[in-house]
């Protein structure tokens, strides 16, 4: 929904009521006065009530652009902004020169900006439930073969030496990439431990 049209008892009610109804912040949003309330003959015959007309200006997508457009520009880096939306999430692909410091250590200040999409996201569009996956230069992708390997080569030496193996802090999505490299291996277990964001995979041989 992009606009709506209300009826209350002031403008200011109606706009209101139009906001709670498209799930905007008023920053968001174009107000036509349609008619100002009146009062009737009397103050209660014919009493007039206020119509306005709440327009969208930008859409989820947009939005998020425009959100990382300005990142880009406050850090004089130039990148180009893909998105594409399925049934649940919105992904996001930034690709350009010099992005390195967009990703970070692990990919660290990724995520970190992978999760202030996500605020922006619901704080802005409160009845949007879609997930934002940020990528930049294909990052996650080589991230998802690296976490592969390193699963299957800790399985191997969690079957070798007989102890379990604790790796590193990782997001949800990382420790679910570990998850379904091993989910075959018959010969070790894997689980999640502690709490966020320091959970961990833990490798335990059967």
């Amino acid at each position: 929904m992009r606009e709506v049209e209300v009826n209350s008892n002031s403008v200011d009610e109606a706009v209101e009521e139009g906001l709670n109804i498209l799930g905007v912040r008023k920053d968001n949003i174009q107000v036509d006065i349609l008619s100002e309330p009146s009062q009737g003959f009397l103050k209660f015959l014919g009493n007039k009530s206020a119509k306005v007309k709440l327009r969208v200006l930008k859409g989820p997508e947009e939005y998020l652009k425009s959100f990382l457009e300005k990142v880009l520009q406050s850090l004089r880096l130039e990148g180009n902004i893909v998105i594409e939306k399925n049934a649940e999430n919105i992904y996001i692909d930034i690709s350009g020169k010099d992005l390195g410091v967009l990703i970070g250590k692990r990919g660290n200040t990724l995520n970190s900006l992978q999760y202030l999409c996500n605020v922006v996201l619901h704080r802005q569009f409160s009845l949007n439930e879609d997930r934002v996956i940020l990528d930049i230069e294909n990052y996650r992708q080589k991230r998802k073969g690296t976490l592969e390997n390193l699963a299957y080569n800790l399985a191997q030496k969690a079957i070798r030496t007989g102890k379990e193996i604790v790796l590193e802090p990782m997001t949800p999505q990382e420790r679910r990439i570990v998850h379904l490299a091993l989910k075959d291996n018959n010969d070790i277990n894997s689980y999640s431990q502690g709490n966020e964001p320091y959970r961990k995979v833990v490798i335990t041989p059967k």
